[in-house]
């Protein structure tokens, strides 16, 4: 039996359960390999300055065989880099540090080339350049599954210009695998479009299949704020954490220990914290046991300690999510919301909510929830997600909308959630849904809230709009008949008669011309022709039927039956 032990490497682990990683069923695998080029190319290009330019190319090799190709203007790979990037699961640079990024483990991007290396038997492709001044190179390599090492195939380097990055920079990825590519709900082409919604500052090119060209593109010209790394939170850590950081520190004493390794403990905070714990600022670290380590936790768990720096999260902003909302949705009303910044297990993190309601949204189908972490759409998993959950708590009767219990609320709503951190707590190595944090949902809730109460400001205004303009529309069906009566009683002129009664029927009715703001405010009233063109839209108005009665012309098919049908009743 002990013969029979022996080590395993991770990539050996992942590649007989590719499923943790989301490379389940085809259709999903060549969704999961685009969706982590394309969040490496927004992370590089953000991290070096550069509005991010991707494009996504997917070429039908057989019905079931796809090479997929992935493109950006970032700053290039150094050469050294790319062997490790690109054929060795669990290596970044984004799991040790604290810091809003849309990658955290390491895997992604590798992981792909493995699927495609198992499915195809085909290395993955790798064209790199960091300067106009360097050659661009082109490498060929595969994963060694065994010992989870890179395999390199070829090593090409070309000095000279190259047409594929006309910027002097960028990398371009090219994957061969088995895949099924279906449009529709979780598809590339959705990934993309909420990709674009939450990153509206990038430029998305999408090449089909049946080599359709799809363009998002870029609606806000500046790059998001540089999110800054931060240090652990003492109250963030458990105490196997504290004594493994104890064991590695390069501080010679306490005090030196809990300045330099944490965040927000300052000299009288650490003075504070050892005085708890019966020690001193000056005690050497290497000379604390377990029992002191576990003195010094319980000391930081009693100890107030401020909250951590929140400039490590950069949001997308209100402005930024309806700029995204208003290019990629048709809807009448729009709001957005974002929460000041929050705090789960010593972690930093922040929640975005905006809904979109009406216009070309389904009326009869329930509202679609798009859900975001650090940016990127999270396309499966919906009904495990946090997101999903604080959406089905909120109670949205309460903002005019019908709400099965336990469910989503129905009626023409979309709503966006995005949680920002410098750790998201995925349920999975796949990243498709967040967990369920206590803190994480309430935020979410009120930021939900938040909107809900903007769009039922709307909604009901809406409804007293629609009410006073169906009042009006019955008060036009008879003013012209009454004016025409009174001339022949009294001989006042009808004209005269008619524009009396308008003005009477404007000033009672006077919400139906109201234009709103999207908080549901009235930011300025009509009195003039826009009016004419709100009635006629919604089937006939004053401007048309004013020039029926007082004009010689002949009226045209749709008023002349209007006037019949008010004779007859006249007559009778």
């Amino acid at each position: 039996m002990a013969g029979q032990q022996r080590e395993i490497s991770v990539s050996e682990f992942f590649a007989k359960n590719r499923h943790l990683l989301g490379f389940d069923n085809p259709r999903k695998a060549l969704l999961a390999t685009v969706k982590e080029a394309v969040d490496n190319a927004l992370d590089a290009c953000e991290e070096a300055g550069i509005l991010p330019d991707i494009r996504v190319e997917i070429l039908s090799l057989t019905e079931t065989r796809f090479k997929i190709t992935v493109r950006d203007n970032g700053p290039g790979i150094v050469r050294k880099q790319i062997d490790l990037i690109f054929g060795k699961l669990l290596y970044g640079s984004k799991f040790h540090r604290l810091k809003m990024s849309r990658g955290q483990q390491g895997i992604g991007i590798s992981a792909a080339g493995m699927y495609g290396l198992m499915t195809t038997g085909k290395p993955v492709l790798i064209i790199s350049r960091t300067s106009k001044r360097k050659p661009t190179h082109e490498v060929v390599l595969k994963m060694d599954t065994s010992k989870n090492k890179p395999d390199i195939i070829s090593d090409t380097e070309h000095p000279g210009e190259n047409t594929l990055f006309p910027d002097g920079h960028g990398t371009q990825v090219v994957i061969e695998l088995e895949g099924r590519y279906q449009k529709g709900r979780q598809s590339i082409d959705e990934y993309l479009e909420q990709t674009a919604i939450a990153n509206p500052h990038a430029r998305i090119t999408f090449v089909t299949p049946s080599n359709e060209t799809i363009e998002f593109p870029r609606t806000v010209k500046e790059l998001p704020a540089d999110a800054k790394e931060i240090k652990p939170h003492p109250r963030g850590i458990e105490l196997g954490t504290l004594i493994q950081m104890l064991e590695r520190t390069g501080a010679t004493q306490l005090g030196g220990f809990l300045k330099n390794d944490f965040c927000r403990v300052g000299p009288a905070k650490a003075k504070e914290i050892c005085s708890k714990a019966g020690l001193t600022t000056r005690s050497w670290v290497k000379q604390l046991g377990h029992a002191e380590a576990e003195a010094l936790y319980n000391a930081i768990q009693e100890v107030r300690i401020t909250a951590p720096p929140m400039d490590c999260v950069v949001p997308i902003g209100p402005k930024a999510l309806l700029s995204g909302l208003l290019k990629e949705v048709k809807a009448e009303f729009y709001a957005a919301s974002s929460r000041s910044p929050a705090v789960y297990r010593g972690n930093p993190f922040l929640i975005e909510a905006a809904l979109a309601y009406g216009g070309d949204l389904n009326v009869d189908e329930p509202a679609r929830v798009l859900r975001f972490a650090n940016r990127v759409p999270l396309l499966y998993q919906q009904s495990a997600c946090a997101s999903f959950k604080a959406t089905v708590e909120t109670s949205w009767r309460s903002y005019e909308l019908s709400q099965p219990k336990g469910s989503l609320p129905q009626g023409p709503l979309m709503i966006m959630i995005h949680m920002a951190s410098v750790w998201v707590p995925f349920t999975s190595e796949s990243k498709e849904a967040i967990a369920d944090y206590d803190e994480i949902r309430k935020e979410m809730k009120l930021a939900l809230q938040e909107c809900g109460r903007k769009l039922g400001t709307y909604v009901r205004r809406r409804k007293r709009m629609d009410r006073q303009s169906h009042a009006r529309d019955v008060l036009l069906r008879y003013i012209g008949e009454i004016s025409k009566s009174c001339e022949g009683m009294t001989g006042t002129s009808a004209k005269k008669i008619y524009d009396a009664l308008m003005k009477q029927a404007k000033k009672k009715t006077a919400e139906a011309d109201a234009i709103l703001d999207e908080e549901g405010k009235v930011i300025r009233k009509v009195d003039d022709a826009d009016t004419v063109i709100v009635q006629e839209r919604q089937g006939g108005g004053e401007g048309a039927f004013a020039q029926d009665l007082f004009n010689d012309e002949p009226a045209g098919p749709r008023q002349t039956k209007k006037k019949k049908s008010m004779k007859n009743k006249r007559k009778k």
